[in-house]
């Protein structure tokens, strides 16, 4: 069971300096369902909270740049889902690598990357990340997975991507994503904007979440 982080303070910090893009615009396009993907924690670490950059008990902070990834889990109406919605994401270090074990090579991955994280909603519907801004790795554009599950037992997985990299064109699962809705296009890519109000060098990206009315058929 996900707790809610030490950090959470992060994401009030920020609300003045995160951007409102096309997602908080159109409430009413739905976030696409995309495929999990082979690389979802097979047993979650020890620090599970929403900072990804620093791992608690290490004095080390992974390498990368840091991304704040900020918004808020909406219904199709563009009101906030009420609080308790768990939120996950998990991605790879900045060397590409997955704490995984079908991983190859995990045993140079930096340990001082959580590599996963999860949040529970306020009643607002917001939630926070301090993670790292995703690298590519053969086969796959930068990418964020993410996974929600609202109290109602409502479940959206999907993946978020940097937007205009010129690699998501070659992307199949960016490709699945948008084909036949190209307003999905504005759910799934980050527009980053610099964050060095809050750390230097840092970056921060506004996605809200736009969840079905009802759970998608099994």
């Amino acid at each position: 069971m996900p707790t809610v982080s030490r950090r959470l303070v992060l994401a009030t910090a920020a609300t003045a300096v995160v951007p409102r893009g096309p997602a908080f615009a159109d409430m009413r396009a739905l976030t696409p369902l995309q495929t999990e993907g082979p690389f979802y924690p097979t047993s979650l670490p020890v620090d599970a909270d929403n900072d990804l950059v620093q791992v608690r008990g290490s004095p080390a902070r992974a390498m990368g740049t840091v991304l704040h990834l900020h918004g808020r889990v909406l219904n199709a109406s563009g009101v906030p889902v009420p609080g308790g919605t768990t939120v996950e994401i998990w991605q790879c270090d900045s060397q590409g690598l997955y704490d995984h074990p079908h991983q190859p090579g995990r045993e140079q991955r930096d340990a001082a990357f959580q590599g996963y994280g999860a949040v529970l909603t306020g009643t607002d519907g917001r939630y926070s990340f301090r993670t790292l801004k995703p690298v590519a790795y053969p086969g796959r554009t930068p990418h964020i997975h993410l996974k929600v599950q609202t109290p109602e037992t409502r479940r959206l997985t999907t993946q978020f991507y940097l937007a205009g990299d010129p690699r998501n064109e070659g992307d199949f699962v960016w490709r699945q994503a948008i084909r036949g809705n190209p307003r999905n296009q504005a759910m799934i890519e980050m527009r980053l904007e610099p964050a060095n109000s809050l750390e230097s060098g840092a970056y921060t990206t506004w996605m809200d979440i736009v969840m079905p009315s009802s759970p998608p058929r099994a």
